[in-house]
């Protein structure tokens, strides 16, 4: 029997949990999130995609055939022409300007988890980069489900960020993460025990670097 992505997660449930329930998103979702924390995340993130692009162009460069190649140069292409330019946008409406983007120093939470995932991908292959990568594209999709599963989340014009929200929930995004845990697991069926567990720490650390950034937002920090 072979493993799936939902393997990944129970074999780190705690950390996933802490991850996709975090003060942090439990805040936002109530409306209650301080706007300097999301205007510090905002930025953060925005550093975190241009890294995210260089990530699936090492993708691309790992790939061993055409369909390898198209699905990595696909998400950087998204990453590039829709992703970034839409955040920028978003940013702009929280009163950070793309000038205001391009001097911006990254925090060691940046930093940390940004270089894992291209060290991931360097040492390994394309499997241990998606693994590595799992947390954020398929994290948020689930983050926005759990957020419209919860009681205390606001939703509407009450919330200032209600459109965070809604950026996730759409079926463009939760199409997105169903094809990235379809692509998951259709490789982690085939894999062995002791390769499952190798996958398993990658997916872990990602995990527990995702909290250290949502915990950066919180404490404003660099």
């Amino acid at each position: 029997m072979g493993y799936s992505f939902d393997d990944l997660k129970a074999a780190g449930k705690k950390d996933w949990q802490n991850y996709i329930q975090h003060d942090f998103v439990k805040q936002l979702g109530a409306g209650t999130l301080p706007p300097a924390a999301f205007r510090h995340y905002l930025q953060q993130d925005y550093l975190f995609l241009i890294h995210f692009a260089r990530a699936y162009a090492l993708a691309a460069y790992k790939s061993r055939n055409m369909a390898e190649l198209r699905h990595s140069f696909d998400g950087m292409k998204v990453i590039v022409d829709l992703e970034l330019t839409l955040h920028v946008d978003y940013c702009t409406q929280w009163g950070v300007s793309e000038e205001d983007l391009a001097r911006l120093p990254e925090a060691r939470a940046t930093m940390a988890y940004t270089r894992y995932v291209l060290d991931t991908g360097n040492r390994g292959d394309l499997l241990d980069m998606h693994v590595a990568l799992a947390p954020c594209l398929v994290g948020y999709g689930e983050i926005a489900n759990w957020l419209n599963s919860e009681a205390n989340t606001l939703r509407g014009a009450d919330n200032p960020y209600d459109s965070w929200i809604a950026m996730y929930e759409s079926e463009g995004f939760q199409a997105a993460m169903r094809d990235e845990i379809n692509w998951l697991n259709a490789r982690l069926a085939t894999v062995t025990d002791e390769r499952f567990e190798e996958l398993t720490t990658i997916f872990r650390d990602a995990t527990r670097l995702e909290i250290d950034f949502w915990q950066m937002g919180l404490d404003l920090s660099f």
